[in-house]
């Protein structure tokens, strides 16, 4: 259930935050009522609120803020690798009131997937604009426990072909449904541990990525 919302948690402080965000460069164009209804349609693939989890290269803090009010009982990590960004967020999760629960970690996400206080952690990762499949896979499959789930924002009307079952399977990952409306959401499950091995240093998923398709 969403939870009742303070004064300081207001729609009104969310979206002040948003506009923040744009003007910042932290957020891409568009009314804010689109970007909180996409970060809103990731919990359409989430049965149940998760425990805990994580929003990968958070930015202007969506869906990550949107989501962590909506599940009060879930604690959150906004994983954020620029520093001026990872400074707003913290400024952002105060105004809300989320600081007991939600937490900005300043960290590369190819370093926060070594890192024994994130790794098989986290219920739910979810990424928005984060990068292309192999990247955003490759980074986000070493944070989830077994059975925990990766929720990629994919272009309109999605593409199944851009999540290889060989490719993802290499990262204890199997895809595991989609919805293409009212916004185009992938699910991936980690079904086994992701081998040690991954996330590779800094830069190298990008540059050599596991898996290619089309874009």
């Amino acid at each position: 259930m969403p939870e009742t919302p303070s004064p300081a948690e207001s729609p009104t402080a969310l979206e002040r935050i948003l506009t923040d965000a744009q003007r910042r460069g932290f957020l891409g164009p568009g009314p804010l009522r689109d970007h909180i209804q996409h970060s809103v349609a990731f919990a359409a693939l989430v049965p149940q609120p998760p425990r805990t989890a994580v929003d990968l290269g958070s930015g202007g803090g969506v869906p990550g803020l949107v989501l962590a009010r909506r599940w009060p009982d879930s604690a959150w990590i906004l994983l954020e690798a620029g520093a001026r960004r990872a400074a707003f967020l913290g400024r952002a999760v105060d105004e809300l009131g989320l600081a007991g629960r939600v937490q900005v970690c300043h960290q590369r996400a190819e370093v926060a997937g070594h890192d024994p206080e994130r790794r098989g952690r986290a219920d739910l990762v979810v990424a928005r604009s984060f990068g292309p499949p192999a990247v955003v896979a490759e980074c986000g499959a070493p944070l989830l426990r077994v059975g925990g789930v990766l929720l990629v924002a994919e272009p309109p009307g999605g593409a199944p072909e851009r999540w290889p079952a060989d490719g993802l399977r290499r990262l204890g990952l199997v895809p595991d449904g989609a919805i293409t409306a009212p916004r185009a959401i992938q699910r991936l499950r980690s079904v086994t541990p992701c081998p040690d091995s991954f996330p590779r240093r800094t830069g190298v998923p990008a540059k050599r990525p596991l898996f290619t398709g089309p874009d």
